[in-house]
């Protein structure tokens, strides 16, 4: 079969765009050329890979299955090339890293503009997304490098170690009434006005976690998808939330916030660095890593 980079790229890009002239103008090529290379793929195959609908193409359930492979292997194509070049350009070549909020707000920034001053023909691009979102993009050769605040986890092709804990506490406003309180019990949390973070967070799965296994619920709450808008709405003074002691250290040491320890909290997360183990391990990977494991986080 000869199943070229080019008919790849092209699914891949016919998904994304849904148009044959969008794939055509990406690509640079002519419109028939792409219209030929995909009749011959889904002829090779002996399966319809799309259907038009609408002026628009779709992908068939065949097409849905592969596609999955199609982006595993631009991807790694793409990363092959990458790699390579990094040996004929020494102290130059791209990083890409995907991080979770945390360790993208307030632990990267300083490495980042550390890094950049100490190796400057390097270009870094950097994905920020929930924890569980990095690990696939690790896992499909997306990116480089991921730094993510998870539990432990395993998946078989990733290398991960930690970096430091990640420890969620309490937070509220100094006006809120559990400021005059040391201690606090899980029903008494439970029936102040709560903050839950979007589903997609790991903050947010052990804090259902939490609640699970104290045999409580929130009495009232709202949700909210980003850490700044949170935290701007505890110190209205009404609210109180589980966050990351990374992101509060700074508020709680300017007086703005109050940072309690969570009652009967069993449960470890971590700021872990991973890296697909399949990928070849680049000088720049290397010395990202050095970096980062230097830093007193």
């Amino acid at each position: 079969m000869n199943l070229n980079l080019i008919k790849l790229q092209i699914v891949e890009l016919l998904y994304k765009h849904r148009k044959i002239t969008t794939v055509a103008e990406e690509l640079g090529l002519k419109q028939p050329t792409v219209t030929y290379h995909l009749k011959n793929l889904e002829q090779q195959l002996g399966e319809k890979l799309f259907e038009s609908k609408m002026d628009k193409m779709i992908l068939t359930e065949s097409g849905k299955a592969f596609l999955h492979y199609a982006v595993k292997i631009n991807a790694l194509a793409a990363e092959a090339e990458r790699v390579v070049k990094e040996f004929s350009n020494a102290g130059r070549g791209t990083l890409k890293i995907g991080a979770s909020y945390v360790p993208a707000t307030y632990i990267l920034p300083q490495i980042l503009g550390q890094f950049g001053e100490q190796h400057p023909g390097t270009t870094i691009s950097l994905s920020v997304k929930p924890s569980p979102v990095i690990k696939e993009m690790l896992v499909n050769h997306e990116i480089d490098l991921g730094i993510l605040s998870t539990e432990s986890f395993y998946v078989p092709t990733l290398h991960s170690q930690s970096l430091c804990e990640d420890e969620l506490v309490l937070v509220f406003a100094p006006t809120h009434e559990f400021a005059a309180q040391t201690r606090l019990s899980p029903s008494e949390i439970a029936s102040a006005h709560f903050i839950l973070h979007d589903m997609e967070s790991s903050t947010r799965q052990l804090t259902n976690k939490w609640f699970e296994r104290s045999g409580v619920t929130p009495r009232a709450h709202i949700l909210l998808d980003s850490l700044e808008a949170i935290k701007q709405s505890l110190m209205g003074g009404r609210h109180v939330s589980f966050i990351s002691r990374l992101a509060v250290e700074d508020e709680v040491a300017r007086g703005k916030l109050m940072m309690r320890t969570i009652p009967d909290y069993n449960f470890q997360r971590h700021i872990f660095y991973s890296y697909n183990r399949d990928r070849h391990y680049s000088p720049l990977i290397g010395l990202f890593i050095d970096l980062i494991r230097t830093i007193n986080i």
